[in-house]
């Protein structure tokens, strides 16, 4: 069955670090989410999985979301046992919105925190602080929420406190895995910050106003989030996600599973199998008509290519039977040569299943080997 995305993209402010679609026109939320409504309706289904992502979902209004739900409800057949996910900014969490996604069906939050240091998210721009980090966590648990994933990042630069003593990444990024694993969490997603294209970070950093934390010292980061976790009982299920035992998300596991998907509003992307669509990423397009989109038809070489990159990212990795069944021998057999030198590195291993996977090592290489593994036609 199906997974259902809808994205939101309102944020009171932009991040530093962001380049995901998004707009500060809170304006527009109640024209949005009547073209979502409106979309909706035409590309109606039966859904396993929803997740509202942004953006920020939470900056709609309270009344807005239970609209946006009501609809949801109303044009689709959601499963008895779906997992039904909201994305939400720290300080945008009251009793009263808990209580509101409670009753509309939500049973999962995910907080996007990011650090506990305040000094970081002051220089991230992030709205909140540690202490509404914190109490978020606390207020989703007393409503009865019971699976609860935050975000965290690591490989900041490093930064002078109040005492102007230079804190390094390794000991903020320690800090954070100590609280976040303190608070009674089910879930993880932990990223490296990334200076994307175009973003104020990236701005910094090519004018030598902060200074891009090394390879080494990332590795290291990485390494103490793998060691943390498992200390923890957290399970390591795919590059940058870890839960206790039953608590995968499972709306995210169908993207690395080959699963279809629907996403509706402005730059979300649906995924049918076969084809691919997408919606622009142009609030005022979107709104002039929800229904527009641009497809694409994969090809074998295409979706074997994003096969690999997904499902090499799981921890069960790639099931060389499923591999052979859905792609055929030759590509079956492009794999095998391909993935040879890695495996007799150690880089990835393979058990009495026939599945592949990336070994401790090998995630700090997965970029390049999943590289060595796809189709690429050479163009001269």
């Amino acid at each position: 069955m199906q997974g259902l995305y809808i994205h939101i993209p309102f944020c009171q402010s932009r991040c530093l670090y962001c380049d995901f679609y998004s707009t500060t026109q809170s304006s527009l939320r109640e024209r949005y989410v009547d073209a979502l409504i409106q979309e909706m309706q035409q590309r109606n289904g039966t859904f396993a999985t929803i997740y509202l992502g942004g953006g920020t979902p939470s900056q709609l209004t309270l009344q807005q979301t239970e609209r946006l739900f009501n609809a949801l409800y109303l044009y689709n057949k959601v499963a008895d046992d779906a997992e039904i996910t909201v994305e939400c900014n720290p300080d945008d969490i009251t009793p009263e919105r808990l209580h509101l996604l409670r009753q509309l069906g939500v049973n999962r939050l995910s907080l996007g925190i990011q650090t506990f240091d305040d000094a970081l998210l002051r220089f991230l721009r992030r709205r909140h602080n540690a202490r509404q980090a914190i109490m978020a966590v606390q207020q989703a648990q007393e409503a009865g929420f019971q699976n609860l994933s935050i975000d965290l990042m690591f490989g900041f630069p490093a930064y002078n406190d109040r005492q102007q003593k230079q804190v390094p990444a390794a000991a903020t990024f320690a800090a954070d895995l100590r609280q976040a694993l303190s608070l009674g969490i089910q879930h993880l997603s932990a990223y490296s910050l990334m200076y994307e294209p175009g973003t104020p970070l990236t701005l910094l950093r090519d004018r030598g106003d902060v200074q891009e934390c090394d390879d080494d010292t990332t590795l290291g980061l990485y390494q103490m989030l793998l060691d943390h976790t498992a200390a923890a009982g957290f399970e390591h299920y795919e590059i940058s996600n870890f839960a206790l035992p039953g608590h995968r998300s499972r709306h995210n596991s169908s993207y690395w599973n080959d699963t279809p998907y629907v996403g509706l509003g402005a730059g979300a992307h649906s995924y049918d199998g076969t084809h691919r669509s997408r919606h622009t990423d142009d609030l005022s397009s979107y709104l002039a008509d929800p229904l527009s989109l641009v497809t694409e038809t994969l090809t074998t070489d295409e979706h074997y290519n994003e096969y690999v990159m997904t499902r090499l990212r799981t921890c069960e990795g790639i099931h060389l039977p499923t591999l052979l069944r859905r792609f055929g021998p030759q590509l079956h057999a492009y794999f095998l040569t391909n993935a040879r030198p890695h495996l007799h590195a150690g880089r990835l291993t393979a058990d009495d299943h026939e599945n592949i996977r990336l070994s401790r090592s090998g995630i700090f290489v997965s970029d390049d080997i999943m590289s060595d593994l796809m189709k690429i036609e050479c163009v001269r």
